[in-house]
């Protein structure tokens, strides 16, 4: 035991002697000449590095320099550490890895990049002889033909990593002023309560001077072969794991609430975001595809994997997602100059131009095109320029002959009538789609503003309380054309009362077919339970999208006489369209009318009380001329009724068609397809209509007459 005793006690002396500095500083300066000594004794230009010391060496420079920092403290220089950068180590290794001598040299010259900027705690980032070796070696990044992209990627994000630390060191790697990051953050937060002097003047080494040129330095300049551009160039590596590491690296730096503001303002990210959209898209074969091709890509999310088997257009969405989930977690200033720059750079410079010069034959894919990307976009800043791009700002309602100044919002609304089948039906899904979006100003710029003043509503004479309408300014033709069979599911109409009810308006919906063209209780046996369902589903989607919205809970008054005098109503432009359309029912393909007949569904849906007046009451006495939606239906079942006439057996003739839509008879022609599937559409809706106003008509009946 004293043996024992005695060789730990001499051990630990020998531990308390040693001379750590010394000793660390000869090994460091020993593995370096040994690297420096290869390059003067060496012959065989053509031996790979790793057949040599040189990897060896570079990790034990670098041990050795993470344990001196151990030892020293994060607030001390050790001498290894002021050797580095007094002699320009990392120059040299930068200079080293240029030359690509031994072969494969820049490898590991980035591995030791990475790795000393990732280990060393201190901050070294702000120093001359640090930042200016790490821009020259960020500028052999994502160079064509490169064999070295995982470890070019991971000194990429290395450098991110120590930004997203201290994001003061944007000045000195993108050259941006230094007000910029300073004075932009919108809140302090743990990663950026800092000022440039409480970090970086801490150290005693006397190579860490700040370079005086770089606050001097053009702050607007972002060439190629700077980070942003190195990291956006690796996200299309066919690697996808180099391809997610850059991705992310991406998203650390758009992160950083400090920095927002200087990556807005001063660099070119959003250009760079933007041009590999735009280079995406433009290798997209779009002349060679059909629209339902692009309308059946299937959901795409940016972290997925992208091989080189994908084809151009997932690659483009794979790139828009990535695009959306930056924009959604970036600083507000940086999310509005990506949304600001993708309107003007994709959505006007080119899918418009294409949309203008491609003629009516690429209508069809454009407009599928359209489509696909307002299906992806979830942030709301793109969401935001999206609107703004295709529906305009104007909150003023519609004039009849004055459709409105915003040009792309009348091609689209135009193009849901186009004599062409299909760009109706493609433009009247882009609609659909729209309706969707979590964003008020869709619905307020297509329908509402045009409801607001409720000039849809024959005002009382003069001199007269308003009365109470039992009926809509259609009764009349109601009585000339239609019988009213008793409903089969509510039987409590309150014929008594002086204003309408659910149960009325209900009704008023379910009795609007006539029993002679009903078919749907020869196939269903499920009654009405199943449009009940759906109408749920419907309005639940469409009352959570409405919700932050702050509607109000009532109507407001109608106009009076005096205020609505020479003022027509105009349901505005969309709407007119989509009733234009109800009413060649009878006469269009059935898939155009399934569509109109949604479109109409999804905004009959909206719990807005001058929606549910407008698309849900058949009982508003309407100004002259004027219609609604349950008088356009009316006008529909007129002509129904003049038609029917002539077609012999219509009952077993809508059996028959009604299987076949069902598939449960094979497909045979059958006399007048087209008006009998006309039929069966407008019983399907009424139904759905009926169901929507079991749901919400009941909290938003007409307030005026009570």
């Amino acid at each position: 035991m004293d043996v024992l005793g005695r060789l730990s006690s001499l051990f630990q002396q020998a531990l308390e002697t040693r001379e750590p500095s010394v000793n660390l500083l000869q090994s460091f300066v020993e593995h370096w000449k040994g690297i420096t000594n290869y390059y003067i004794q060496t012959t065989d230009e053509a031996c790979p590095v790793r057949q040599t010391d040189i990897p060896w060496r570079l990790k034990q420079m670098l041990d050795i320099l993470v344990y001196e920092e151990k030892q020293q403290g994060v607030e001390e220089t050790g001498v290894c550490m002021e050797y580095l950068l007094q002699h320009k180590l990392l120059e040299t290794l930068g200079t080293l890895g240029k030359a690509q001598y031994p072969p494969g040299m820049i490898q590991q010259v980035l591995l030791f990049f990475s790795s000393f900027l990732l280990q060393i705690q201190k901050p070294v980032l702000h120093l001359l002889n640090v930042h200016r070796p790490v821009q020259k070696l960020i500028g052999l990044c994502a160079l064509p033909a490169s064999q070295s992209e995982k470890q070019e990627v991971e000194f990429l994000f290395a450098v991110c990593r120590r930004i997203q630390q201290d994001p003061y060191i944007l000045h000195y790697i993108l050259k941006v002023p230094i007000s910029s990051v300073t004075q932009s953050a919108d809140s302090p937060s743990d990663q950026s309560t800092f000022t440039p002097d409480s970090t970086h003047n801490q150290s005693r080494c006397s190579s860490c001077s700040l370079d005086q040129s770089d606050s001097s330095m053009s702050s607007g300049s972002l060439h190629a072969g700077g980070l942003l551009s190195a990291l956006v160039q690796l996200t299309q590596s066919q690697n996808h794991r180099v391809s997610l590491q850059a991705s992310e690296g991406l998203l650390l730096l758009c992160r950083l609430q400090p920095a927002g503001a200087a990556l807005a303002q001063h660099t070119q990210l959003g250009a760079l975001l933007l041009g590999m959209l735009v280079q995406l898209y433009s290798m997209v074969p779009l002349e060679d595809m059909q629209a339902q091709e692009v309308l059946d890509q299937p959901e795409t999310r940016w972290s997925g994997q992208s091989g080189p088997d994908s084809g151009h257009l997932t690659r483009f969405l794979y790139w828009l997602d990535f695009l959306d989930h930056m924009t959604r977690e970036a600083a507000q200033v940086l999310a509005d100059r990506l949304a600001l720059t993708f309107q003007n750079l994709w959505l006007r410079d080119v899918w418009l131009r294409h949309m203008m010069k491609s003629g009516e034959t690429g209508v069809p894919v454009n407009t599928a095109v359209l489509t696909r990307v307002v299906r992806q976009i979830q942030s709301a800043a793109l969401l935001e320029a999206l609107v703004q791009f295709l529906l305009g700002s104007s909150s003023e309602p519609e004039q009849p002959l004055h459709p409105g100044s915003h040009p792309v919002r009348h091609l689209l609304v135009e193009n849901c009538k186009h004599s062409s089948h299909e760009i109706s039906l493609l433009s009247l899904r882009l609609f659909e789609e729209l309706l969707r979006k979590p964003h008020h100003a869709i619905l307020a710029n297509l329908l509402l503003r045009n409801l607001q003043q409720r000039r849809y509503v024959a005002p009382p004479p003069a001199g007269l309380e308003e009365p109470h309408s039992d009926g809509s300014g259609d009764d009349d033709a109601l009585e000339e054309d239609l019988l009213f069979p008793q409903s089969q599911i509510f039987v409590s109409q309150s014929s008594s009362s002086s204003s309408p009810g659910p149960d009325d308006i209900i009704n008023s919906f379910l009795c609007l077919v006539p029993q002679e063209v009903r078919s749907s209780h020869l196939v269903h046996e499920g009654g009405y339970d199943s449009y009940f369902l759906d109408a749920r589903t419907l309005c639940g989607e469409c009352r959570s999208l409405s919700q932050p919205w702050a509607w109000p809970e009532n109507l407001p008054p109608p106009p009076s006489s005096s205020s609505a005098a020479g003022s027509d109503f105009f349901e505005g432009h969309f709407l007119r369209v989509l009733f234009d359309r109800l009413g060649g029912l009878l006469e269009q393909q059935y898939d155009l009318n399934l569509q109109v007949t949604s479109l109409l569904s999804r905004l009959a849906a909206f719990r807005n009380p001058l929606i549910c007046d407008f698309l849900l009451n058949p009982y508003v006495t309407l100004q002259p001329r004027a219609r609604s939606l349950f008088t356009q239906l009316v006008r529909v079942i007129s002509v129904l009724m003049q038609q029917i006439q002539s077609v012999p057996d219509l009952r077993e003739k809508l059996l028959t068609v009604r299987r076949q839509l069902l598939d449960l008879e094979p497909q045979s022609q059958v006399e007048q397809e087209t008006l009998l599937r006309g039929i069966i559409v407008l019983e399907e809706f009424c139904k759905e209509l009926a169901a929507i106003a079991f749901v919400n008509l009941n909290l938003h009946l007409d307030q005026d007459q009570d």
